[in-house]
This record gives structure tokens, sequence and C-alpha cells, in this order.
């Protein structure tokens, strides 16, 4: 069965790896993003997928946009039985929607989460289950019919790092499902979602980052765990310094009287006092530094000392 696939982040990346393995459904073109500077030394930088793909020994393109008539054409020649998009990360318009039917492989369980950062968005919100959808792409936002979707728990001590990759292999099992289904002629039955319940995952921008004292710690918590290991929290210093947080947990006991919000330490421990609680920031990583335990980190800064 031949598939087209469309796909840029690790998320896709791990997808397309899986398509590859199956002798029924491995790709015969794959397309991603162009090349984008990345770093400090802002250096030309491969989407996962473009990397993948080479890996795997896979036909790529990287066209400036999937939109254009030139690129839809590539697509409409090989005669593909499928195309698949998984986190593409730009919208994907007319012609190509109307020259193929396309599946989107998206990692919530619709219409909950909508967009760039379902993933994030889920455990930011405490939600206690997520999971992946597989729908017909659509003019609008994740809006179109789905037709597989299966629930995965969030684990309480779950990061982006543990979450993604169990959605990839569930949204993996759930195409596979649906591109056998479509092989063996066996029409896919799709459900409209329900417009009341929809919400938006927003791309997570430089403030999603910051870790607010001015919010309880129970959502600075899950906000730290949502951002690692790949975007990363910060918390903002006394001396307008933002350190990284890599890894935090609820501190113990009652914290309610530790007095100014912010960084301080407590006991030998690092905390962030917040308006409900404290955090203990229990891996940080300074600015050009290395990632280090909040014990070392105190023990190399002077901070405000808390009784």
């Amino acid at each position: 069965m031949g598939v087209v696939f469309l796909g840029t982040t690790e998320f896709a990346a791990a997808i397309l790896e899986r398509l590859a393995q199956s002798e029924r459904h491995r790709p015969i073109f794959v397309l991603t993003r162009p090349d984008r500077p990345r770093g400090r030394g802002r250096r030309l930088a491969s989407p996962p997928v473009a990397e993948a793909a080479r890996s795997l020994g896979l036909t790529l393109a990287q066209p400036p946009s999937v939109n254009d008539a030139e690129t839809v054409a590539a697509i409409d020649a090989v005669h593909p039985d499928a195309v698949v998009v998984c986190a593409f990360g730009a919208l994907i318009k007319e012609p190509l929607l109307s020259s193929q039917e396309v599946l989107n492989v998206h990692p919530s369980l619709l219409p909950r989460w909508r967009g760039a950062a379902p993933i994030e968005r889920a455990i930011i919100a405490g939600d206690e289950l997520t999971g992946v959808s597989i729908l017909r792409l659509t003019a609008g936002l994740d809006s179109g019919p789905v037709c597989l979707a299966e629930a995965e728990p969030i684990q309480p001590d779950d990061t982006y790092g543990s979450l993604a990759p169990r959605l990839s292999e569930l949204g993996a099992r759930l195409l596979l499902r649906a591109l056998d289904a479509k092989a063996q002629g066996t029409p896919l039955e799709f459900v409209e979602q329900d417009e009341r319940e929809v919400t938006y995952a927003e791309k997570i921008a430089a403030s999603d980052r910051m870790l607010d004292p001015q919010l309880p710690a129970v959502v600075l918590e899950r906000v730290v765990r949502a951002l690692h290991p790949h975007i990363g929290a910060r918390v903002e210093l006394a001396d307008g310094t933002l350190l990284g947080v890599l890894e935090a947990a609820l501190a113990p006991g009652d914290e309610s009287e530790l007095g100014a919000r912010g960084v301080i330490v407590a006991d030998g421990r690092l905390l962030l006092a917040s308006s409900e609680g404290a955090l203990e920031l229990l891996v940080v990583q300074p600015p050009g530094g290395r990632p280090m335990t909040g014990e070392a980190y105190l023990r190399g800064h002077g901070l405000a000392t808390r009784p």
C-alpha cells in the first residue's frame, strides 16, 4: 500500500519509524519542513522527520510549502493509496485537501486539545487521561471527523518525555489499523467532533515556560513535567537570572509561612515559594551551564535564606 507521510517533529518521526517497519505500509514518499537555524550558533539543522527518513532510506522532500501546486503534483505523481499527516507544523490547505484524503494522527482525545501542544497542555491542566485520535484532515485546525481514538492514562509522575513515547506507540497502532482497513477495502467510519467540547492547545510560548510564584505549587510542578526534557521550565531569580528547572517536586510540610514569593533557601533546600505551597527545585540548569542538583547549585551560588 503506497503511503505518503508528512511530519516534522520527534513525535512524528517515531510514527514514521513504525510505519517503515511494516511491510505493507512502508512510506513511498516523505515530506517535511525545510532545514532551519537552531541553537546558539544558529546553524541549519534538519527536522527529526528528515533525519529519520534519511536513516530509513526513504524518498524525502522538503518543499518551502506543501500547499503549492508543484508539491501537490509531486504527491499525486506517486499515486498514493493513503496520505498521512502527523505533527507537520503548518496548516495543510487546498489543493492538497481536495486532491487526496488525508489522515491525521493527533495525540489527544479530540475535540479536547486541538492544536500545537496537546501533550504539554494535557499535563499542565492536570488531565488524568489523554490519548490519540485518527481523523480526516479538513481545512479547520484538527477539526475533522474522527475514525479511531483510544485513551492513555497520564500518570502522576509523567513528563512529556515519558508520556510522548507511549502516545506515539499508541498512535502508530491506531494508524496501522486504519491503513489496514483501507487496504482491505473496509470503509472507515468517521464521527464528527462535538464543537461544544473543544479546547485548544496553544503553542508553548516563552511566557509558558516561566514558573510564576503567584500560581499554586501544584500547577508549577505540572508545568515542569510538561516541558521536560524538550523545552524546559525557567524561574527568575531576584537578580534577574533565568534559572532552568528540569525536575521539581512539591515540598513536603506546610510552606505557607515562607514569606515573600520567589526562589529561596529553606532547611538547606532550594525552593520556589508560591501562592499556595512551595516547589522544591531538584535539578536546575544555570544559564550557559550544565544541569545540576539543587544542592549543588546552592553550594556555588548565594541566595536569600529562610529559617
